[in-house]
C-alpha cells in the first residue's frame, strides 16, 4: 500500500530522520504488542504525505501500512474506520484496518494514535496521467463510493446524513484581513527567503482579484443539489490503481456530510488542475462519469465551481501552516494553487460549462 502523497524512502530504519518521521523506540514496542506483529524486521518513512505521518512495516505477520493520525480527533477516527468493513463488503475497494488485540481500530501510545492496515498493492497516478476511459471510470467509483455511504449511514457505523447542509461564503472583508494579517507576517521576516518573496507578490495579487471579483462570489449560505457522506480528499495521493483498475482508496480521516457536486468539483480541481491550468476535457470525462451513475444535475455542478473558486480565491490555509504553524509541507502546493486560482479566474464561466454540460 502507498500512503498520501508518499514515495518509498528505503534504509530509514533508526532516528537519523526527524522527529515527523522517527518512530520512538517505546511507541514501536507498544505498537508491536498492540497488533500482535511479533517483531518489526524492517520499517520505511513514507515520505511527501502532507498531513499525517506513515510508514512501510515488515513483520513476521506480514507487510503493513502504520499510520499515526496528527489532525483528526480519534473518535472521529475510530467513527470513520468503523465504516470501511462496510464498505467492503459493499463492494468499494477498501482497506479494513488491523484491530488490537483489544478489539480497537487505534492504538492510542504516548499521546498519538496509530492506526494499522495490511499493505496493499497498487501505484498512485496522478489524474493527467490517466486515459479518458479511466477517468470517466474513476468518476463513477466517486458516485458508487456516495451510493455505498449513503447505505452505511443510519447504521451502527454512522449516522444519518442531516435533512439539510449549509456553506459558508467567506466575505472579501475578511479574506482581505487574512491576507493582511499574513502580509505582516510575511514583512516582519525581513529580506526573508526565496519563498517569502513568492507569497508576498501573491498576497498582493490576491487583494486585486478580491477587489476586482467580489461580486461574483456565490450567493447565500444553502449549496445545490443533493448531499450525503462523502470521502473528503478523493484524489491521486488517496487511490491506488493496478493492472488499469482502481485497487484502494485510502485515507478515510476526513469523512463528513457534504455536498455530492462540493467533492466531485474538488476532486476533478485536485486530481485534474495541473500546473497552472484545468485540464476540461478530463474534468468533463470524470464528471460524465459521475453523472452515469448519480444524475446530478447541471444547477449543482455550476454552483459546486462558483463555490469552490470563492473557497479558493478566500482561502490562505498553505500560508497560515507556513507562518502560523512554521509547517513548510504544503509550501509546493500554494504556489500550484495560486496559479491554478488565475487561470480559473480568467475562464471562471468556461469552467462551469466543462462541468454543467458534461455527460
Amino acid at each position: 500500500m502507498r500512503v498520501p502523497g508518499s514515495r518509498i524512502v528505503v534504509g530509514v530504519t533508526d532516528a537519523t530522520v526527524t522527529d515527523r518521521t522517527h518512530i520512538p523506540t517505546d511507541d514501536l514496542a507498544e505498537l508491536i504488542s498492540a497488533f500482535d506483529l511479533g517483531d518489526v524486521r524492517d520499517r520505511h518513512h513514507l515520505a511527501e504525505g502532507l498531513m499525517n505521518v506513515n510508514w512501510r512495516l515488515d513483520t513476521p505477520a506480514g507487510r503493513f501500512a502504520l499510520k499515526r493520525v496528527t489532525d483528526v480527533p480519534l473518535d472521529r477516527l475510530r467513527r470513520n474506520l468503523a465504516v470501511l468493513s462496510s464498505l467492503a463488503a459493499d463492494g468499494i475497494p477498501v482497506c479494513a484496518p488491523v484491530t488490537t488485540a483489544s478489539g480497537d481500530t487505534v492504538a492510542e501510545i504516548g499521546g498519538d494514535g496509530y492506526c494499522l492496515f495490511p499493505w496493499s498493492a497498487g501505484e498512485h497516478v496522478r489524474g493527467i496521467d490517466l486515459p479518458l476511459s479511466q477517468v470517466a471510470t474513476l468518476g463513477a467509483h466517486l458516485a458508487s463510493l456516495h451510493m455505498a455511504l449513503g447505505r452505511a449511514a443510519g447504521g451502527h457505523a454512522l449516522p444519518a446524513a442531516p435533512d439539510a447542509v449549509t456553506a459558508d461564503v467567506t466575505a472579501p472583508e475578511r479574506a482581505l484581513q487574512k491576507a493582511d494579517r499574513l502580509g505582516s507576517a510575511v514583512r516582519a521576516r525581513g529580506a526573508g527567503d526565496a519563498f517569502d518573496a513568492v507569497a508576498g507578490d501573491a498576497l498582493e495579487q490576491r487583494r486585486v482579484l478580491l477587489d476586482k471579483h467580489a461580486h461574483l462570489r456565490p450567493e447565500g449560505d444553502t449549496p445545490a443539489g443533493p448531499h450525503g457522506w462523502t470521502h473528503g480528499d478523493f484524489q491521486f495521493r488517496n487511490l491506488l490503481w493496478e493492472g488499469g483498475e482502481l485497487a484502494a482508496v485510502l485515507d478515510w480521516d476526513r469523512l463528513g456530510v457534504r455536498p455530492y457536486a462540493e467533492e466531485v468539483v474538488r476532486t476533478a480541481q485536485v486530481q485534474f488542475g495541473v500546473d497552472g491550468v484545468f485540464d476540461l476535457g478530463r474534468a468533463s470525462a470524470f464528471v460524465g462519469g459521475y453523472r452515469s451513475v448519480i444524475p446530478l444535475e447541471s444547477a449543482a455542478l455550476t454552483d459546486g465551481v462558483r463555490r469552490l473558486w470563492w473557497k479558493r480565491m478566500t482561502d490562505f490555509w498553505q500560508l497560515e501552516f507556513h507562518y502560523d504553524r512554521h509547517d513548510h509541507s504544503c509550501d509546493d502546493l500554494f504556489t500550484a494553487d495560486e496559479a491554478l486560482l488565475h487561470w480559473w479566474t480568467d475562464r471562471l464561466g468556461l469552467v462551469e460549462e466543462a462541468f454543467a454540460e458534461a455527460a
